[in-house]
């Protein structure tokens, strides 16, 4: 059997999104700036970087112009390089509108290169009923996108992997974490999981045991739910005294259409039909390059209705009227689902321990009522790259050198944007209208709540039994039927996902409790892991009407959205990373 290798790194970034390479990318520059040599390494678990990101995305381009600085101009010498100076013009696009928005003329990561399918040109928000729409008379200004861009969030981060290896990173793919390394009481590091093991656990012919990256600074980026993430938070206590987090699961598919039928830059948002009232969530469609279409819904894991089903939420979306209108003539071609953290800053973890900081989704950084989080994670990825530089030259990788991460966050756009945001979710604990009204009031007093002291649970404890919200002879809801055209069977869409896992691996979606599935959850919920999973991951399978039933568990179908983790009423269900490479194949979510 091969020996576990052990990588000495100064600073390991765990998750390739945009809170790890912008990170990566950031800590690449000090170290050229500065002339000190610094090794940086960053892992994920994707096959090939970008195949497991998935976002909307809008993207707000604050960071990334601060990442990628408009070089001083002789037209502007007092420009400095900063955020407001101009480079090479690009007609197409209209003046400077604002450090907060607005297109410019010259933008340095556009000229560099950086994917965008367009800028927003027209912004829509609409309530939908079953049959018709009504448009929202005057968009709300978080919903405002003038100076964002379109973005597939899959390119936009092979864009960023090249960029970090041009700054000296080794990025690694196909390597997921799945233990931290402690030692002393701090975190030292990372272990990366074992290949080559059979679906019982045995070392196979290929097996290749994982290696022990050793760092000064470790940064977690995993997103949502993330695996270290968990680790750390329960080892170190970094949520004591903060909300539980709270979050929803995000479905979309990308169409290809025909020639002429995408309007550029078009961004619709919807809510109302077909959630219920008492649910959070909406669709959206967004216009890409390439005559293509990114449609997708959103549903809240904190309903009530146990047979709540978001998959099956966003095909019935895309029987209305006016969206089947939209995608007349196209063909879906890409699936990808995804959980989204909606918590904020009063669910955000403590963001530090010794050896170690948290970025990103994993880190609450996600402005539910603008809907946005790509700026918000890369600054933060900005933000911990300075603080493992800054412990690099001192020597000091303790709790409290690390803890100036914090107040970077706390001093940065980070904190003014989430805070604004900080009740966002109370409101809609009482259905649509409260949650609207809600909004209005903190968008009108820079964030205030009625509600500010209303006790937040995790989602998965407001789930309803089958007798307590349908009654005891209650009818369950009838499923549409799929047409394979417009609207598609979850294995439909998981083929359409690219998602491949080796079969004779150990399975990685683990019941903790598997009797509690046949004694208590048929009865009490009906099984909704069958209902909730976005990829047909678990049947709930019986031969005959007096069988009790078993789970079945076709952990090939994951698309590691990790719903599962969160919305089991029981929390049973652990998510954790399967062998490397393994997954979803997604090239344009």
């Amino acid at each position: 059997m091969s020996e576990r290798e052990t990588l000495e790194v100064d600073v390991l970034f765990v998750g390739a999104g945009p809170a790890g390479l912008g990170g990566a990318i950031r800590l690449g520059q000090l170290a050229k700036q500065s002339g000190r040599p610094v090794s940086i390494c960053l892992i994920d678990k994707a096959k090939e970087i970008g195949m497991h990101a998935v976002s909307g995305a809008l993207m707000i381009p604050t960071a990334i112009r601060e990442l990628f600085p408009d070089p001083p101009t002789p037209a502007s010498p007092a420009a400095g390089g900063g955020a407001e100076g101009v480079g090479r013009a690009t007609p197409e696009l209209p003046p400077d509108a604002g450090s907060e928005g607005g297109l410019r003329r010259g933008e340095a990561f556009l000229e560099q290169g950086f994917p965008v399918e367009g800028p927003v040109r027209e912004d829509f928000l609409y309530y939908l009923t079953e049959d018709d729409l009504v448009p929202v008379p005057v968009l709300p200004p978080a919903m405002e996108n003038h100076g964002n861009y379109i973005v597939s969030l899959g390119r936009a981060v092979r864009w960023l992997a090249k960029r970090a290896e041009e700054e000296g990173v080794d990025v690694f793919a196909g390597f997921p974490g799945v233990d931290l390394l402690l030692e002393d009481g701090r975190v030292a590091g990372v272990r990366t999981g074992d290949k080559g093991v059979d679906k019982h656990g045995k070392p196979k012919a290929n097996f290749e045991p994982g290696v022990d990256i050793r760092a000064k600074v470790t940064v977690l980026c995993e997103g949502p739910r993330g695996t270290l993430t968990r680790i750390a938070v329960e080892k170190f206590r970094l949520d004591e005294g903060r909300h539980p987090q709270v979050y929803s699961t995000g479905v979309k598919e990308i169409w290809e259409m025909p020639e002429g039928h995408v309007p550029e830059g078009r961004v619709i948002h919807t809510m109302g039909w077909p959630l219920k009232s008492e649910a959070f969530g909406g669709g959206f469609v967004y216009s890409m390059a390439g005559n293509r279409i990114d449609i997708g819904f959103v549903v809240g894991l904190d309903y009530r209705d146990p047979f709540t089903d978001p998959h099956h939420e966003f095909q019935r979306f895309k029987t209305h009227p006016k969206i089947r209108k939209i995608l007349e003539g196209g063909k879906m071609v890409e699936y990808g689902a995804k959980t989204i953290p909606g918590g904020g800053w009063l669910a955000m973890p403590k963001l530090s321990t010794a050896g170690c900081l948290l970025a990103g989704d994993c880190a609450s950084m996600l402005d539910s009522l603008r809907l946005k989080g790509v700026h918000l994670a890369m600054k933060a990825g900005m933000l911990a790259a300075e603080t493992a530089f800054e412990a690099l030259e001192r020597g000091d990788f303790g709790a409290e050198a690390m803890a100036a991460y914090e107040r970077r966050v706390e001093g940065s756009f980070i904190r003014k944007e989430l805070w604004k945001a900080r009740y966002f979710k109370h409101g809609f604990k009482h259905g649509l209208v409260a949650g609207m009204a809600n909004t209005a009031i903190g968008m009108l007093t820079g964030g205030w709540s009625p509600l500010a002291d209303m006790k937040i649970e995790p989602g998965h404890k407001r789930m309803a039994t089958i007798a307590e919200y349908y009654g005891r002879n209650g009818a369950v809801p009838q499923r549409i039927k799929f047409d394979e055209k417009l609207t598609f069977r979850k294995t439909t869409d998981v083929f359409n996902s690219g998602t491949i896992h080796d079969e004779d691996s150990p399975c990685h979606l683990r019941v903790l409790e598997p009797d509690i599935c046949v004694q208590r959850c048929t009865r009490e919920y009906g099984n909704p892991c069958q209902h909730f999973c976005p990829a047909g991951v678990y049947e709930w399978v019986t031969s005959d009407e007096k069988e009790q039933g078993r789970l079945v568990i076709n952990f090939a179908n994951c698309v590691h959205c990790k719903t599962c983790d969160i919305m089991d009423p029981y929390g049973i269900i652990r998510w954790v990373p399967p062998e490397g490479g393994g997954g979803p194949a997604w090239q344009n979510l």
